[in-house]
């Protein structure tokens, strides 16, 4: 390997997600990955558990995020307000990088074992919801009702955003944000019927 070069990091995560796109996530090795990002394996390992966690290394980052953003909503927010403040701030740092969501996403969608960590992060992501809210004087089953609605209609507006259906202001294109308020939007008129 050549000389020391910045952000191993950025560097290991693009390799692994170009490697994952043209030859599968399973056929992938940390060894290939690290080769293309020009590190070592031990390199590799200091960033990330293993290969899978490529894909989810910001999972803490976003858990973080959530449950300060909930705590600063306001008192007298009702649950599924907080919520929603809590979830646009997530979706501040989520729809930054549509290009890498949609190609992360796609690897994700391809593997029957990210689905399934996929779907952990989401679970804990409701639980950190469902506990800020409890936190905050809201009763069961009212907070996990209200958190898993939030990661439901985080997930829809998600899946809409990568897939680049619907359309923004201006752009053509829906953003994260446009999304996420369209999906609450449908989640409210299903609730009023």
């Amino acid at each position: 390997m050549g000389r020391w070069e910045p952000d191993a990091g950025g560097r290991l995560r693009e390799a692994a997600l170009d490697l994952y796109v043209e030859r599968g996530y399973e056929q992938t090795t940390v060894a290939e990955i690290a080769q293309r990002a020009g590190v070592t394996a031990r390199t590799f390992f200091r960033h990330f558990a293993d290969k899978r966690e490529v894909l989810f290394a910001n999972t803490p980052a976003l858990h973080d995020r959530l449950v300060e953003a909930l705590e600063a909503a306001p008192a007298h927010a009702r649950p599924l307000d907080a919520v929603a403040a809590a979830l646009d701030a997530v979706t501040e740092v989520l729809g930054q990088h549509r290009e890498f969501s949609r190609r992360r996403q796609s690897v994700i969608d391809a593997n029957a074992e990210l689905r399934e960590r996929e779907l952990i992060k989401l679970a804990s992501l409701s639980a950190a919801l469902a506990g800020g809210l409890r936190r905050r004087g809201v009763a069961e089953p009212d907070a996990s009702l209200a958190a898993e609605s939030g990661i439901v209609v985080l997930r829809v507006a998600f899946e809409r955003w990568v897939a680049g259906s619907g359309s923004g202001e201006g752009s053509g294109e829906e953003t994260l944000a446009g999304a996420m308020k369209t999906a609450w939007d449908r989640l409210r008129a299903v609730t009023r019927r």
